[in-house]
C-alpha cells in the first residue's frame, strides 16, 4: 500500500471509529449504491431552469459580475480571432502554451497566422494558456475542465492569462447537468483524476480585504463561446 493509500486508510479508520461502525455495514453500503446509481439532484434555482440560449445568457453575465471577459464566437474562424485578442487586450505576446485537445487542435489557425502555439503543460516562463470547458454550469457561471494531456492542470493556474473555449451546447443550467455531460463522457462511475471548476479570474481579499489579482492563478480570464 502506497504512502498516500495508507494515510487515506487511516483517516477513514478513525472516522470509523468516532461513529462506532466497521464500514462493512450491508444498510450504509446499500444506501451508498443507492445513491451513486440513482445521481438525485440537490435543490435547483430557477435561474437555472431556463432554455438554452437563456442559460448561454446567464452564464456570460455570471462570468462578467466575477471579473472575467466573455466573448460570443459565431464562427471557428471568430474562435481563433478572439484568442488574438484576448492576449493583445493585456499586452502580451502572441504566444500561448495549449494541451492536445483534439476540438482545440482542429480550429482553423490560419485565421490568426500571427499567434504561435506551444503544447504541453505549462512552464515558469508562459504567459498566457488555452484550455476548454468540457462543461458549464449557467447557475453561478462555472466552467469545468477535466485533467489530462488535452487539457493540462497547470495551464489553469500557472500563467497570468488564461483563455477558456466552450461550445455553447456544452453549457446547462446546473451542476447537476454539467455532471451529466462528464458522465456520458466517461462513463458511470469514471472520472478523470482532476475536474477543476473555474468561475473567474483568481483572486482573494484575505490581506485587509484589499482585492488581489493573481494570487493562486491566472489574473486575466477570457472565456470563449463557439456557436
Amino acid at each position: 500500500m502506497s504512502a498516500p493509500d495508507q494515510g487515506r486508510a487511516a483517516v477513514l479508520s478513525r472516522v470509523r471509529a468516532a461513529l462506532v461502525v466497521s464500514g462493512a455495514e450491508g444498510t450504509r453500503a446499500a444506501a451508498v449504491e443507492d445513491r451513486l446509481r440513482r445521481h438525485p439532484r440537490g435543490t435547483i434555482p430557477a435561474r437555472a431552469l431556463q432554455s438554452p440560449e437563456a442559460c448561454i445568457e446567464l452564464l456570460e453575465a455570471m462570468l462578467a459580475s466575477q471579473g472575467a471577459k466573455v466573448t460570443r464566437a459565431t464562427t471557428p474562424e471568430d474562435a481563433v480571432r478572439a484568442v488574438a485578442w484576448a492576449l493583445r487586450a493585456h499586452d502580451l505576446p502572441l504566444c500561448f502554451r495549449m494541451g492536445t485537445d483534439p476540438v482545440l487542435g482542429t480550429l482553423p489557425w490560419d485565421a490568426a497566422p500571427e499567434l504561435e502555439r506551444r503544447f504541453g503543460a505549462a512552464e515558469a516562463e508562459d504567459r498566457a494558456a488555452l484550455s476548454r470547458a468540457v462543461a458549464a454550469a449557467a447557475e453561478t457561471g462555472t466552467l469545468f475542465l477535466i485533467s489530462g494531456a488535452d487539457n493540462p492542470t497547470t495551464l489553469s493556474f500557472l500563467p497570468e492569462a488564461h483563455t477558456i473555449l466552450i461550445r455553447s451546447s456544452d453549457i446547462v443550467g446546473c451542476y447537476e447537468e454539467a455532471f451529466d455531460l462528464l458522465r456520458a463522457l466517461f462513463g458511470a462511475g469514471t472520472l478523470p483524476r482532476t475536474v477543476n471548476m473555474i468561475s473567474g479570474p483568481s483572486r482573494t481579499a484575505d490581506i485587509e480585504q484589499t482585492i488581489v489579482r493573481g494570487a493562486h492563478g491566472p489574473k486575466h480570464l477570457h472565456v470563449v463561446i463557439v456557436g
